[in-house]
This record gives C-alpha cells, sequence and structure tokens, in this order.
C-alpha cells in the first residue's frame, strides 16, 4: 500500500467518531473540490457563495472545525504528492480500501490496473495514426475519474501532452463522484467539465445550456495555473 495512502487513510479513521468513515471521505473531498474550484474562479457570484457556504456548512458539522479544516488541508496535499508519483485513481482505492462501498447503490471502483488496460485497448490503434490533433473524450459515469486518468496516463506514455490534447466531458449522478473526479483531474492538469445529473435522462450537451451549480470545471479548463 502506498505511504501517502496509508497516511489519508489514517486521517481519516482519524476523524472518525461522530461521522462514518464514509462522511468523512465524503466531507473531505467535497471540501477539497469547492477548495480547487472557488481558488480558481475569478467572479465570486452567487454559485461561488453557495459552494463556500456549502464548504463552512460542512465543517461546522464537527466539533472542532479549524482542526477538521487542517487536517482537510494535509490529506488533500498527500493526496496531490500522490498524483505528481503514480497517475492512478487514488480517491477510488482509498475508497475501495476503507471498504465503504455501497452494494445498493452500486459505489464500487474500477481497479486502475483494470481501467489501464481498457484505455490501453480503446487507445492502441487511434494513437497509431494520431496527428496532433485535439482529443476529445466523454465519460458518462465518471465516479473518481479512473477511466480519464487511465486515458491520461496512456496519452503520456505515447509522448502526447495530455494537458493540452485532452479534453474531458464527464458526468455523475452522484455528487460524490463529481467532487472526487474534479478533485483528481483538477491536481493532474487535465481540462475537464464534470456534469452533476443523469447521463441517460439528462445528457450534458453544452456548457452554456446547464446550471452552473451542477458544473464543476477544472482550473485548466478555465486557464487557471495554480
Amino acid at each position: 500500500m502506498s505511504d501517502y495512502k496509508k497516511r489519508i487513510i489514517s486521517g481519516i479513521k482519524g476523524l472518525s467518531g461522530a461521522y462514518s468513515p464514509y462522511n468523512v471521505f465524503s466531507d473531505w473531498v467535497c471540501c477539497c473540490s469547492i477548495s480547487m474550484a472557488n481558488t480558481a474562479t475569478l467572479f465570486r457570484g452567487k454559485v461561488w457563495e453557495d459552494r463556500e457556504k456549502t464548504y463552512m456548512d460542512t465543517l461546522e458539522r464537527y466539533p472542532d472545525p479549524k482542526a477538521v479544516e487542517t487536517e482537510f488541508a494535509r490529506m488533500m496535499y498527500l493526496l496531490l504528492l500522490w498524483l505528481e508519483a503514480d497517475m492512478t485513481d487514488a480517491l477510488g482505492e482509498i475508497y475501495m480500501e476503507l471498504d465503504i462501498g455501497n452494494k445498493y447503490t452500486g459505489q464500487f471502483f474500477t481497479p486502475f490496473h483494470v481501467s489501464e488496460m481498457c484505455a490501453r485497448i480503446a487507445l492502441e490503434d487511434y494513437l497509431k495514426n494520431y496527428k496532433g490533433d485535439l482529443i476529445k473524450l466523454n465519460e458518462p459515469s465518471v465516479g473518481g475519474g479512473g477511466m480519464v486518468i487511465a486515458a491520461a496516463k496512456i496519452l503520456k506514455e505515447a509522448g502526447i501532452n495530455y494537458q493540452k490534447k485532452l479534453k474531458v466531458v464527464a458526468q455523475d449522478l452522484d455528487w460524490k463522484g463529481v467532487y472526487m473526479s474534479h478533485l483528481q483531474f483538477s491536481m493532474l492538469g487535465i481540462q475537464a467539465y464534470i456534469y452533476q445529473g443523469d447521463t441517460l435522462s439528462d445528457p450534458f450537451t453544452d456548457i452554456r445550456h446547464v446550471e452552473p451549480e451542477r458544473v464543476m470545471a477544472t482550473p485548466a479548463i478555465m486557464g487557471v495555473l495554480l
């Protein structure tokens, strides 16, 4: 097990008590994703304010909000170090390692080596004839973002700058999946819009035609360097 994963899991379990590891994990990724999004947002309108309120309300549920905020930031830094060392679905690994998957809601995350194998097979023929064009990828059920991260990793191995050449539109019904993928894509410099909604009944079509509060945009797609 990665040392970063051990330390993050230890942090989550250390905050558990009044709340379960599932709740702590969900609150952590929510706060980190919102922090990333609001830091990269130049115009502080209603969406920014609503997300800031969600951030503060989440922390206020804990007995010592400032201590929790500090621990959340520490674990966020560990996650960044982990992703810099190894492109993987780190949050999916943590989720499954905590054994908080829910069989009734289908909340399980594909092992990254499986995602990587699928991405390698799917991109093999495409990369043979790649001419430097922009690569557009649509992920209808993004979860933690493992499939997208795997595709970015394959592109990187092929000598393609995925941070410039890959553009992603992802969607998930569960806000937790939106936050998880947004956070990891942001840290990896992936250009992406992640939309909360049912892909079958409410597919993402155009950023101009959706409620802005339901879209998390990575800093890279907004042209922001963190």
